[in-house]
């Protein structure tokens, strides 16, 4: 009987190794087809490593090194700007950028979203070489229904009253394009750009030109300003733009018809007691 039990328990034994070895080779191979075709995706698909977020960072907030991460990205989908390891994002003893629009967990860091070392998220962040910020009003009619947001660009519509003392030049309300394609920085207070839902806002930012500005102010001081919401790929420059009352409705003006001048004529007037004559004579100036 005890040698019955051993045969079996020896028997089990090797099965059991048997088993074991099996499962080794079985993961073994698993990993190796594993690793052969992670060494073909990377053939396929060159990658590079830069820098993304490793958690959600809001509006405003300081990026230090724990907030940043390198991360292999495909070449192919790279962005226009991003930092690497020849391009930091952080440097030991330098100071820490600002987030300039909400960034998510893992997404990649760019040139636009964060700051210049020690900048500010404010308007200044935001606007370029000789540019400035200006605001306009505008209510619901006028910004477009609250659709605006910051980024977008926008044609600027002129509607005065024109009261010249030139008779060629037209009277009336006028409504004229100012200026085409500028760019909203802040809507109201804010100038983020992550907000979905519409909001009437009382005034808009706007970068422009020192002389843009002037123009800008003239129009509003003398008249109403209007927005027109521009496509974000539309590169077209818009030509000058002009309508008044008659063109609006059709009406041309009348041209106005001169009398013909009759000849001059002078006389000598003769009296002879109660009967008065006229007597044609050459004028003489």
């Amino acid at each position: 009987m005890r040698v019955v039990f051993g045969l079996v328990l020896v028997a089990g034994l090797a099965l059991a190794g048997f088993a074991v070895y099996m499962a080794q080779n079985y993961i073994g191979a698993y990993e190796n087809a594993l690793q052969q075709e992670r060494s073909k995706a990377a053939e396929v698909v060159p990658m590079q490593e830069i820098y993304v977020t490793t958690r959600a960072i809001e509006f405003g907030e300081d990026i230090t090194s724990d907030d940043v991460a390198l991360m292999p990205w495909p070449q192919q989908a790279l962005p226009e700007t991003f930092f690497d390891a020849e391009n930091p994002i952080y440097v030991e003893g330098q100071a820490t950028r600002v987030a300039l629009r909400q960034i998510e967990k893992h997404e990649a860091l760019m040139s636009v979203k964060v700051s210049e070392p020690g900048g500010t998220a404010g308007l200044t962040s935001q606007l370029e070489r000789g540019q400035r910020a200006f605001a306009i009003k505008v209510d619901v009619a006028s910004g477009v229904s609250g659709f605006l947001r910051p980024g977008d660009r926008v044609d600027v519509y002129w509607t005065g009253r024109m009261n010249f003392a030139d008779a060629d030049t037209p009277t009336g309300d006028v409504t004229r394009l100012i200026d085409t394609g500028v760019k909203l920085i802040a809507i109201d207070q804010t100038s983020q750009t992550e907000s979905s839902s519409a909001t009437i806002a009382r005034t808009v930012t706007v970068s422009a030109s020192p002389q843009q500005v002037a123009a800008l102010a003239q129009a509003q001081s003398t008249g109403r300003l209007s927005l027109s919401l521009m496509a974000r790929d539309d590169d077209t420059v818009a030509d000058v733009i002009e309508v008044d009352q008659r063109s609006l409705l059709g009406i041309e003006a009348r041209e106005r018809v001169e009398a013909p001048s009759r000849p001059e004529i002078c006389t000598i007037r003769t009296r002879k007691g109660g009967e008065l004559t006229e007597i044609p004579i050459p004028c003489t100036n």
